[in-house]
Formats: C-alpha cells, structure tokens, sequence
C-alpha cells in the first residue's frame, strides 16, 4: 500500500511541495485544512506521516505547531527547508489591468505587500489557502481575480501566471517537519540533529546551565523558543534543535538533561537538512 501523506492545504501548496520533494509522487496525499485536522489524521492513523511548517525566515516560528507536536505526542523524524516562491496567477489570457482583486493566504499577501503599491486598483483579500485560493478560480471561472501562490498550482489547475517571484524579500524560505507517532526512523549513525523539550526553575541561572551542559557535549543550538506552560502560570517551556557531529554526544547531554531539567522531553532525533 502507498505511504499516506498528511498536508497542511491541498495539492499545489508548498505543504504539497515539501512532501512531493520529501517522499516521491509514488504516495496518496490526505489534503488537510488545518493543522488540527492533520494531527487527527495521524493519531487515527488515517495518515502514516505529515509534513508541518514550523517557522519561517521572514515570519519566524509558528508557535501552535510547537504546542501540537509536544502535547499530542508526535516525533520529528525529519525536516526540510524550501524556498519560498510567490508567484501572481489567474486564468488564461488575462493581465495585471483585468486584475481587480487578489486573495491568497495573509502570509503570503504580506510577503508581496511592495509589489501591490504599484496597483493601486488591486484590492487584497485574505483566504485561507494560496492553491485552494487557484484551485476555486479555476472551477468557477473566476475572471478579474488573482491568487498568489506557487508555481505547481497554476501548472495543476490550468492557470496563467501574470507576475513570477513578486515576494519583496527574494531570500525567503520556510523550514518544514516531518512528523509521525513514533520516534527516529533512521540508524543512530545517520542522525546528527535533534529536536527537545524542557521546563527550567524559576531561578537565575538555570536554563544557563542547561545550555553550558549542552555545550560542553558538543551540541550546537540551532534554535530556542520559548512557550508559556498554560497549567503553571509564569512557567515557561523551551523547545530546543541542537545538531551533533557524533549521536554519543547528544546521548550524553540527554542523561544530564534529564536529571537538571523538568519535564525534559525528546520531540525527535533526525537527519539535518542543512547540510550538502
């Protein structure tokens, strides 16, 4: 049977991307229309794995994802970085003149804020997908209105695209997860990456010590964000990546860690994508 691949939107998102990029053509996408719905999927195992977008190099993190993986038990078994391309389409034979209106998801109108100024005549409207946005222009016919979104989806549903690359910040790119309800899908020797989560004391200098201990094992951390514990008022979680040229070290950080710091949590151990 094929793999089943949870995305967060339908074909022709950079969620679709990522996965196609990730796993192959040869999988059966479960099209999800939110994060939520993409979890479901997998804890009812109508969905082997997942791909979610966790933070973005314009944008930051998107904290909720961090929240989902923690409290609904699921491991980052990999990850993968795309640059994102913003892309103005619409159907055939139309130009930017016959264009009156543009919906897409509000990152991605965000991120192409600079290039409407110079079309004034545009009205930006939030939606709630970029390719279901190209997808319904396409099925109802919908003339004088534009998506943004990336290029796959005027190839899957017959657009025309108008403007390419209209991002104001062409260095944009989105780190993605792959996620599923067990932990490490590699051999230890290929893993050199790891994702963890941890409560400190409230006292000075604790998460100093925390993050000396992981120095001292040669772990460097890639990535720090910080969350409220919603049950412990003025606790604060931290999820952590650190990546590890030997699986030992991290090893040994992990049996520190796990005695200095509370509710220390292994989130996943997998492959960096980073690295050529």
């Amino acid at each position: 049977m094929k793999l089943k691949i949870a995305i967060q939107g339908i074909k022709g998102s950079n969620h679709h991307q990522v996965a196609k990029d990730y796993f192959g053509d040869d999988v059966t996408f479960v099209e999800c229309s939110s994060f939520d719905i993409l979890v479901d999927h997998l804890i009812n195992k109508t969905a082997d794995k997942g791909v979610m977008a966790i933070e973005n190099s314009i944008a930051g993190s998107i904290i909720p994802n961090y929240a989902l993986v923690f409290h609904k038990n699921l491991h980052i078994i990999g990850e993968k970085y795309l640059n994102i391309h913003h892309n103005l389409m619409a159907l055939k034979g139309q130009t930017i003149d016959d264009i009156k209106e543009v919906r897409s998801h509000p990152m991605a109108l965000l991120q192409c804020n600079e290039f409407f100024k110079n079309y004034s005549h545009i009205k930006l409207v939030e939606d709630i997908d970029t390719a279901e946005t190209a997808k319904r222009i396409q099925e109802s016919q919908l003339k004088g209105i534009a998506a943004i979104a990336p290029k796959v989806a005027a190839e899957l549903y017959d657009l025309e695209i108008i403007h390419s690359e209209i991002q104001t910040i062409k260095d944009n790119s989105t780190r993605f997860i792959i996620v599923k309800t067990q932990n490490k899908a590699l051999p230890e020797n290929e893993i050199n990456k790891a994702s963890v989560r941890f409560i400190t004391d409230h006292k000075r200098g604790s998460l100093a010590a925390i993050l000396n201990v992981m120095s001292d094992c040669n772990l460097n951390l890639t990535k720090i964000q910080s969350l409220p514990v919603i049950e412990m008022p003025w606790k604060y979680s931290f999820f952590v990546d650190v990546t590890f040229e030997k699986y030992i070290h991290f090893e040994k950080a992990k049996a520190l860690l796990e005695i200095m710091a509370g509710e220390f949590k292994v989130l996943g151990e997998y492959k960096n994508a980073r690295i050529v």
